[in-house]
């Protein structure tokens, strides 16, 4: 009789095993795929059966054929006491590809991503007239196709297209649904317009969920703890892992942030209350708090993205150079933000807070040295575990990265609906 092991509860996410049913090799294999990309070194076939507990001789069926479509390569022998040298097995950066495009209203970045989550060609520009979504969606299919022609990689060897941008998405039709900073964005199938215009398989998600998503790929040891990613941008939101497992809500929508209070003397919101993150730590607001204090002129004559952005960078360079009115700006912003992410980090419990997102690089001088204190005092859990604040360590293209990083996590992770036994 023939063993299973399906996975349930907290081993379906860590230490997951494999079963030995031979309908299930969908899964199990996806479930080595996860075990070589987790190992970062690299494991042999007896240490895979190990972790999966599958048989030897469903390890050695699923490598060879993970050998053979170039997934994996043999990366040397390794020798742990007595017996034949073991042969190390690693994910091929070179097996499969990933495309991926973060929509923001400032700026679109493209990246491609090889197997291991490195970045081997990339692309960035100012997003057209955001209001034009058709006109956008033109700009971001051209940019593609010339990535693609520019990175020269083969095009029978990449995955899909991932899309991160910002919510609300409609992530059944691959669709944006009306976000506060994309006007006349109503329900732009971005997913389908960009699969049909280049041909390519294409997933759509949260900006703040690719780039939690990114962190878990590309971020070090650190992407399988749980943590929460807040990101810095035109808006600002917060991805969260748990345990290795990004959450995304019943609808992909989780980590809407913006309408936590966190000055109660604020300006009103439209949502009702005064003080909101929305209204007064978001990029646009910093920068007419500068205007309305005499740190930046008021000589703005357009409220768009690009010339925001401007003013943003004008406050940050104006802080940096000493003026201290333009100091205690982002300074009040770090408190803010940081009560914002006291009330996500004590909900949730997690270890680590990581910042970023294309804002990121002009506020972390300034957010570094502010948050931790901040937050220590405002966490419920501090005298029980430490928690560690600092920023992305995939850079400013995080958002993109997470985006490719979603087609590859689509392709080699392993999950509970491949055990489903069909006709």
């Amino acid at each position: 009789m023939t063993e299973t092991a399906i996975p349930r509860g907290d081993e379906a996410t860590r230490g997951r095993r494999g079963t030995n049913l031979p309908r299930m090799g969908d899964f199990n294999q996806s479930l080595i795929l996860d075990e070589i990309r987790r190992s970062r070194t690299g494991l042999s076939r007896v240490q895979l059966a190990g972790t999966t507990k599958l048989s030897a001789q469903t390890i050695s069926n699923i490598c060879r054929r993970l050998l053979d479509t170039g997934l994996i390569r043999e990366a040397g022998k390794e020798g742990v006491g007595p017996g034949k040298p073991r042969t190390i097995l690693r994910l091929n950066a070179e097996g499969r590809y990933a495309i991926g495009v973060h929509l923001d209203p400032t700026v679109i970045t493209f990246v491609v991503l090889d197997l291991t989550g490195t970045i081997v060609s990339r692309h960035r520009e100012a997003t057209p007239v955001a209001s034009d979504p058709q006109h956008v969606v033109d700009t971001i299919v051209t940019a593609t196709r010339a990535l693609i022609e520019k990175s020269g990689v083969d095009r029978s060897r990449i995955a899909g297209i991932g899309i991160a941008a910002p919510g609300p998405i409609d992530t059944a039709r691959g669709a944006v649904i009306d976000p506060p900073n994309l006007a006349e964005w109503h329900r732009v199938a971005l997913r389908d317009s960009l699969a049909e215009a280049t041909g390519l398989p294409a997933v759509l998600d949260k900006d703040v969920t690719a780039a939690a998503v990114a962190e878990m790929w590309a971020g070090g040891d650190q992407g399988f703890e749980s943590f929460i990613f807040v990101y810095l941008g035109t808006g600002i939101g917060v991805g969260t892992v748990l345990d290795g497992d990004v959450l995304r809500g019943t609808s992909g929508n989780a980590g809407e942030v913006g309408h936590i209070v966190v000055d109660p003397d604020g300006p009103p919101c439209a949502c009702g209350q005064h003080g909101c993150v929305a209204v007064t730590s978001t990029p646009r607001t910093l920068v007419e708090e500068a205007e309305r204090l005499g740190v930046l002129p008021r000589d703005r004559t357009t409220n768009d993205a690009g010339s925001i952005d401007d003013g943003f960078t004008a406050l940050c360079v104006a802080a940096t150079a000493g003026d201290s009115t333009a100091l205690e700006i982002l300074e009040r912003s770090a408190s803010r933000i940081t009560r914002a992410v006291a009330v996500v980090a004590n909900m949730l419990d997690v270890d680590r807070v990581i910042f970023g997102g294309p804002t990121w690089s002009r506020l972390a001088p300034f957010y570094l040295p502010a948050v931790p204190s901040i937050l220590e005092d405002l966490r419920a859990t501090r005298s029980i575990h430490p928690i560690r604040i600092q920023g992305t360590t995939v850079g400013d293209e995080v958002g993109a990265v997470g985006a490719a990083c979603l087609i590859l996590d689509h392709t080699l992770t392993p999950r509970a609906n491949m055990l489903l036994l069909g006709d």
